[in-house]
């Protein structure tokens, strides 16, 4: 484990893992969305009340990021909506995920986007507070539950206004190899666990080239071939660390950092412990590795964060897993991180057009067999508390076993700061979170030097 790597080389790194993992796709996170209209456009404007249904004749497009099995059931579920609904034509674009996103920014700046679109959660509210989709708070009141569904207040801004309609959910919980438990004879995590519990447990699981673990004399932590846990990317590392302590990013408006406080300094001490006693990856360990993700699936970790489509690399390696809640910070807090995958409406569609595109997400939202038929794909977790809470989904697969740790996890579960420049503040923030992981800087000159540059970017976008 190399620990004297130049700033710039880890930055780069850095910076490609937190593109990659920063949503919750099978592709590349690649999109930089600068083109978009002012924030005065949408989401300042007063709540609309929605076009009443019609049985006229409309023709929507629809789009989409693809991948793998998923795409044959999307056609499937679209081609029964429209035997449901034969005054509706669907049209449809889709591409893989970066590509999705980069020509969507495009189409958005041109006024020829989708009707509706399934957007990765962390964009939502870019899209709303840039004006380019439609408030759906009296849609959402009208025809909807509210409490029939997960996620659904993932959507809402800080004035109470709903933006979208989740199409599934990602939720942060603790993977661990049971397997590297047992060879170790360490007892499995609990729903006590606090950082500090996790953190020695993770020593114990820490093993260098010699043989020795981190709590063993002579272990080597520039020779680490199994750490106790991995850790990268705001998803699926610092996010929940700093939120469980009591700190975080941004205040509740979106517009302010809140990054120079004591408890971010207590948890960034937690993460630069780890990282330099070599129980935690840091950016230059990962490098070793095929990609960020695959330390865990490949038996080099014993323990990672995260979210619910991890599940899938993790059956597809055989592993023998499960997973528990994320520990609890000092106080007590516990946070997990979520993303709302959603579905959106144009806001320069038709009346027409997005009646006819909400009967789209009324269909996903609302029909139990079109959720029981994308649970099963097991790449999110359902939004339909019916759906979730049955066998379809607890019982979708042997591992993991403990399944009702992702619904648990919904109680504490935090959005990721997200807002209309959330994609640049956090690349801001992970320059300088990276300066003290690997030791380049101070604890106290990286979250005062992120806390400037995140403010920076607020005000270059809010201030406008």
């Amino acid at each position: 484990m190399k620990r004297n790597a130049g700033p710039k080389t880890g930055l780069l790194l850095w910076m490609s893992l937190m593109l990659a993992a920063a949503g919750c796709s099978n592709g590349n996170n690649d999109a930089t969305p600068d083109s978009q209209p002012s924030q005065s456009a949408g989401a300042a404007s007063a709540t609309s009340a929605p076009p009443s249904p019609s049985a006229e004749p409309a023709e929507i497009l629809l789009g989409f990021y693809s991948g793998g099995a998923s795409d044959d059931k999307m056609k499937e579920l679209i081609d029964r909506f429209t035997e449901q609904h034969p005054h509706i034509t669907v049209k449809t674009q889709s591409a893989p995920y970066g590509q999705f996103f980069q020509k969507l920014d495009t189409q958005i700046a041109a006024g020829e986007a989708p009707d509706v679109w399934l957007s990765d959660g962390v964009y939502v509210m870019k899209y709303a507070e840039r004006g380019a989709i439609k408030d759906l708070t009296a849609w959402i009141d009208r025809d909807l539950n509210k409490d029939d569904y997960y996620g659904l207040d993932f959507n809402k801004d800080s004035q109470g206004k709903y933006w979208g309609v989740p199409q599934g959910i990602q939720v942060g919980v603790l993977f661990y190899n049971k397997d590297l438990f047992d060879k170790a004879e360490v007892a499995y995590p609990t729903d006590d666990w606090t950082w500090e519990d996790l953190k020695a447990t993770a020593a114990k699981l820490t093993v260098d080239a010699g043989g020795k673990t981190a709590v063993e004399a002579g272990f080597d932590a520039g020779k680490v071939n199994q750490f106790g846990l991995t850790f990268f990317s705001i998803t699926e590392g610092w996010f929940s660390v700093m939120k469980s302590y009591g700190g975080g990013v941004l205040d509740s408006s979106g517009q302010k950092s809140v990054i120079s406080s004591p408890e971010n300094k207590q948890a960034f001490e937690w993460m630069v412990d780890g990282m330099k006693r070599g129980i935690l990856t840091d950016p230059v360990d990962l490098k070793s590795f095929q990609s960020a993700m695959s330390v865990f699936p490949s038996g080099s970790a014993a323990m990672r964060i995260g979210i619910y489509a991890r599940v899938l690399a993790a059956n597809e390696a055989g592993m023998n897993y499960d997973v528990a809640l994320l520990p609890k910070g000092p106080s007590g807090q516990r946070a997990a991180p979520v993303i709302a995958n959603s579905w959106v409406i144009n806001q320069k569609s038709s009346d027409a057009k997005a009646q006819a595109a909400w009967e789209w997400i009324k269909y996903w939202a609302t029909q139990d067999e079109v959720q029981k038929e994308w649970t099963a794909l097991g790449e999110a977790v359902p939004v339909k508390k019916s759906v979730a809470n049955s066998e379809v989904f607890l019982k979708a697969n042997d591992k993991p076993a403990n399944r009702q740790a992702f619904l648990d996890s919904l109680e504490f579960a935090q959005t990721l700061d997200v807002n209309a420049v959330w994609e640049e503040w956090v690349g801001k923030f992970n320059e300088s979170a990276q300066r003290a992981f690997l030791e380049d800087a101070s604890i106290d000159d990286a979250l005062s030097e992120a806390d400037k540059n995140v403010q920076q970017v607020l005000d270059g976008f809010y201030k406008k």
